[in-house]
């Protein structure tokens, strides 16, 4: 670790656990990655224990902090990478904003303190906005360099060339210091894009629940995602060409063409969204 980068308020007893990573911005469409972080702190009553300093890291004119009214004055609360841990499970959180600066510096210690804490392995949760109906199961995509693990926990070896977020750049780098990386994204519908998606929040953690052994519970996300689903159904019903547009979505989907398979078009749409940033179908 870099002096002076991270500020530890104590270090957790847990060791050897499994961290999961989300950062808000370019890789979280429909802020399903980072609430799927959020959801797993509160259900794990998981508390800080460090955090890194966002000095270097941060254009603030970009990521603005915020001001808020305590009761001995106003204060000012700066963008914040977090680490978490719950007592209960062995598992850490990282949540943050991506940087803009100094990413190599940024990654280097997240995976300085991942080796100090002896991580068995880093799951980064990503999500993307693309051609898929909001009224079928979300589609999640999982990568993995590993040959054993992808056979394993039904993943794949991404083959995606060209430009990344923060997400590739810190898997790059746990997967150089030798600690075993996996990737998960969801499919957000591209015709709802400025909603937060519970739908796909709930479909990261389910996925999550499937390869540790810790389960989260997620009454509170089903809940949510039915309702999202039912407020899509209520924002496109007078929409004429909208619904004839999720109808041949549907069609598509339920013909196999979303399968999450490299060798399928729903693969050759995520490398889109991940080489231009933004919705496939404008690239």
């Amino acid at each position: 670790m870099l002096d002076n980068l991270t500020i530890w308020e104590k270090h957790p007893n847990n060791t050897g656990g499994v961290l999961i990573a989300a950062f808000e911005g370019w890789n979280d469409a429909g802020n399903a990655s980072s609430w799927a972080i959020r959801h797993l702190r509160e259900n794990f009553n998981a508390e800080p224990f460090a955090h890194i300093d966002a000095e270097q890291f941060y254009d603030f004119s970009e990521t603005r902090p915020l001001v808020h009214l305590e009761k001995d004055g106003r204060q000012l609360d700066w963008p914040i990478t977090q680490f978490s841990t719950s007592s209960e499970q062995n598992i850490l959180l990282l949540e943050g904003i991506e940087p803009h600066l100094q990413w190599k510096t940024f990654v280097q210690e997240i995976t300085s303190i991942a080796t100090s804490l002896e991580v068995s392995m880093v799951i980064t949760l990503g999500s993307l906005l693309t051609e898929v109906p909001h009224t079928r199961p979300v589609m999640i995509y999982g990568f993995c360099e590993d040959a054993e693990m992808s056979s394993r926990l039904n993943l794949q070896k991404s083959m995606y060339e060209g430009p990344t977020g923060i997400i590739g750049v810190l898997n790059q780098n746990i997967q150089e210091a030798g600690i075993p990386a996996i990737s998960l994204w969801a499919t957000v519908p591209n015709y709802v894009s400025g909603a937060a998606s519970p739908k796909a929040t709930l479909a990261l953690v389910n996925r999550l629940n499937e390869i540790l052994p810790e389960a989260s519970l997620t009454t509170e996300l089903e809940i949510a995602s039915a309702s999202y689903e039912r407020q899509v159904d209520q924002l496109i019903e007078d929409d004429e060409d909208m619904r004839a547009y999720v109808t041949d979505l549907e069609y598509r989907y339920d013909q196999g063409e979303f399968d999450a398979d490299p060798a399928s078009g729903f693969g050759d749409q995520v490398e889109r969204w991940l080489h231009d940033g933004a919705n496939p179908d404008e690239g």
